[in-house]
């Protein structure tokens, strides 16, 4: 990769050069305010980055590349309104929905002010009884029917945010295959159930079919014509499509051109969020991303997490060769974390030209992935201590993990702790020695106790999982995403990636239900396609 001035990459990678040799655990002797020095803190959020193989030349230099990309001017033109989405030729104003730099932009402010307000009228009504299912019982849960950005972020925050004292229990749909919905409507009773249906232009085949089924479900539990609109919600640009399917529009929220599907949680599309928890909580999600928000617009580069967040991947993926990054969020709450940052960061960053087409000689976006802790150790931390794969890592811990079972939760943090330590310290070769010795393994086979350590890491904690931590959180990913982007030199807000696969499962349908006489088609997809037709024969 050639960052400009080509003096700053050469400057980094001699840097890492001078680096790859030392461990991080030595650094801590040589910078003794490392633990203070390497650690910033946000809405409630605090990164500590102490653990990075990386020193005060590195980092100083890391940050001259953040002025010279201009990060902060950056985020001015996101925010602002800019036309940041070049290829689509929209800006992306995902802060607006929380009201960030509101008065930059008035008439759309107004525009999402009403819809808030509509928004909070039905969600009141609706738990209040006042509104009700079509034979008048209460609604007791609420299914949302998306796929992408209209699935992940609202599954995320209503498993987060779970109590038992939940007005409405959700539940979440995205996937074609019939299994998904019906599995998740047989405990359901048509006469309480509340479907929102998200799709901007209501076209979205996943989310289409199940509508389409999920209507016939109700249907056949007696809730005919008229009556269907009372358990219909719809999130969508296509109020005429809707009201097909009798959902009246007053019952069709908006979500706008200027809002990517993978940062659209904080728009109508958060709808199951507020049914599911209230729209106290679903107003506090906005207010906390809307925090960081803030602290992203007014810090300096030392101490603005997002930019520090976006400064590591680039120092880890492209000078130290990480091609991997795993999210371990210590807290079941947080087991979709990793789900939705995959969407968030490969659907952003996973390009290979710049806007302007051209090829790029560097990577973009490392893989992500992960789970709740601490059910990975027993997956696959074997690969992080002792494979040979380079990866960095954010592991997640709230301080307070809820209100159960004391011993647990702090065994919980304990592993959280260990893992952390683990990585960056090993086991040397002189301790993996004397193991081996105690259990009876010549030297050299000692070997296989031996781990490496010295891997980079983050740890980001906070004080509990409240609606306003997790909108912090979810929005410094959100800016650390497109930091990247920006010191990359590539267009996260568009993911013209997806649209060939949707192409070809047009020509598919065609070939599977048995017109394949116009489809070019390969020998060995045909074959398969043949072997599908055989086994679903009547």
């Amino acid at each position: 990769m050639a960052i400009t001035p080509t003096a700053l990459h050469d400057a980094l990678t001699q840097a890492a050069e001078a680096l790859r040799s030392q461990r991080i655990e030595g650094l801590f002797d040589t910078t003794p305010d490392r633990t203070s020095g390497y650690r910033c803190e946000a809405a409630g959020l605090t990164l500590d980055y102490s653990k990075h193989l990386l020193d005060d030349n590195a980092w100083q230099t890391l940050l001259t590349v953040s002025n010279t990309q201009a990060l902060p001017a950056a985020f001015a033109s996101l925010i602002g309104g800019e036309i940041v989405n070049t290829s689509e030729h929209r800006p992306a104003l995902h802060t607006l929905l929380r009201g960030t730099a509101s008065d930059q932009h008035p008439e759309k402010s107004k525009e999402i002010e009403e819809t808030l307000s509509r928004m909070a009228a039905l969600v009141e009504s609706i738990h209040s009884g006042a509104s009700t299912g079509d034979t008048g019982k209460r609604f007791t849960d609420v299914v949302n029917l998306g796929i992408g950005g209209s699935d992940l972020g609202p599954r995320l925050i209503c498993e987060a945010l779970h109590t038992h004292a939940a007005p409405l229990k959700a539940h979440f749909v995205a996937n074609i295959d019939p299994d998904d919905l019906d599995g998740t409507l047989t405990p359901l009773n048509p006469e309480t159930t509340l479907f929102v249906i998200c799709s901007k232009s209501l076209s979205t085949e996943e989310t289409l079919s199940n509508a389409e089924r999920a209507i016939g479900w109700l249907q056949a539990g007696g809730i005919q014509g008229q009556a269907l609109g009372a358990h219909l919600i719809a999130v969508t640009t296509q109020v005429a499509k809707a009201e097909r399917w009798h959902i009246p529009p007053e019952r069709c929220f908006p979500l706008w051109d200027w809002v990517g599907g993978r940062y659209s949680l904080w728009s109508a599309i958060g709808l199951s969020i507020a049914l599911s928890l209230g729209w106290q909580s679903f107003q506090r999600l906005l207010d906390g991303a809307h925090s960081l928000d803030i602290h992203t617009e007014s810090a300096s580069p030392t101490h603005n997490m997002p930019m520090v967040m976006a400064l590591l991947e680039l120092w880890q993926t492209h000078y130290l060769g990480a091609n991997t990054h795993v999210v371990l969020p210590y807290a079941q709450k947080l087991a979709h974390l990793p789900d939705f940052l995959q969407q968030l960061t490969m659907e952003s960053n996973g390009k290979r030209v710049s806007p302007t087409g051209e090829l790029l000689e560097h990577d973009t976006a490392p893989v992500l992935w992960g789970s709740a802790g601490t059910i990975g150790q027993h997956s696959y931390y074997q690969l992080l201590h002792q494979g040979t794969r380079s990866f960095s890592a954010d592991i997640i811990l709230p301080l307070r993990s809820g209100e159960g079972d004391r011993d647990a939760r702090r065994a919980l943090a304990a592993h959280a702790l260990a893992q952390s330590r683990a990585l960056m310290v090993g086991r040397p070769a002189e301790q993996a020695r004397q193991l081996g010795v105690e259990r009876g393994f010549d030297e050299s086979a000692s070997q296989q106790f031996e781990l490496p350590g010295n891997h980079s890491h983050s740890l980001l904690t906070m004080d509990a999982i409240t609606p306003e931590s997790l909108g912090a959180l979810i929005a410094a990913y959100e800016h650390k995403t497109y930091f990247l982007a920006v010191l990359l030199g590539i267009n996260p807000f568009d993911q013209w990636g997806v649209e060939l696969g949707k192409v070809i499962a047009g020509h598919m349908q065609t070939v599977l239900s048995g017109d394949d006489s116009n489809v070019i088609m390969d020998a060995a997809t045909l074959a398969a396609a043949e072997a599908w037709r055989a086994a679903n024969a009547d």
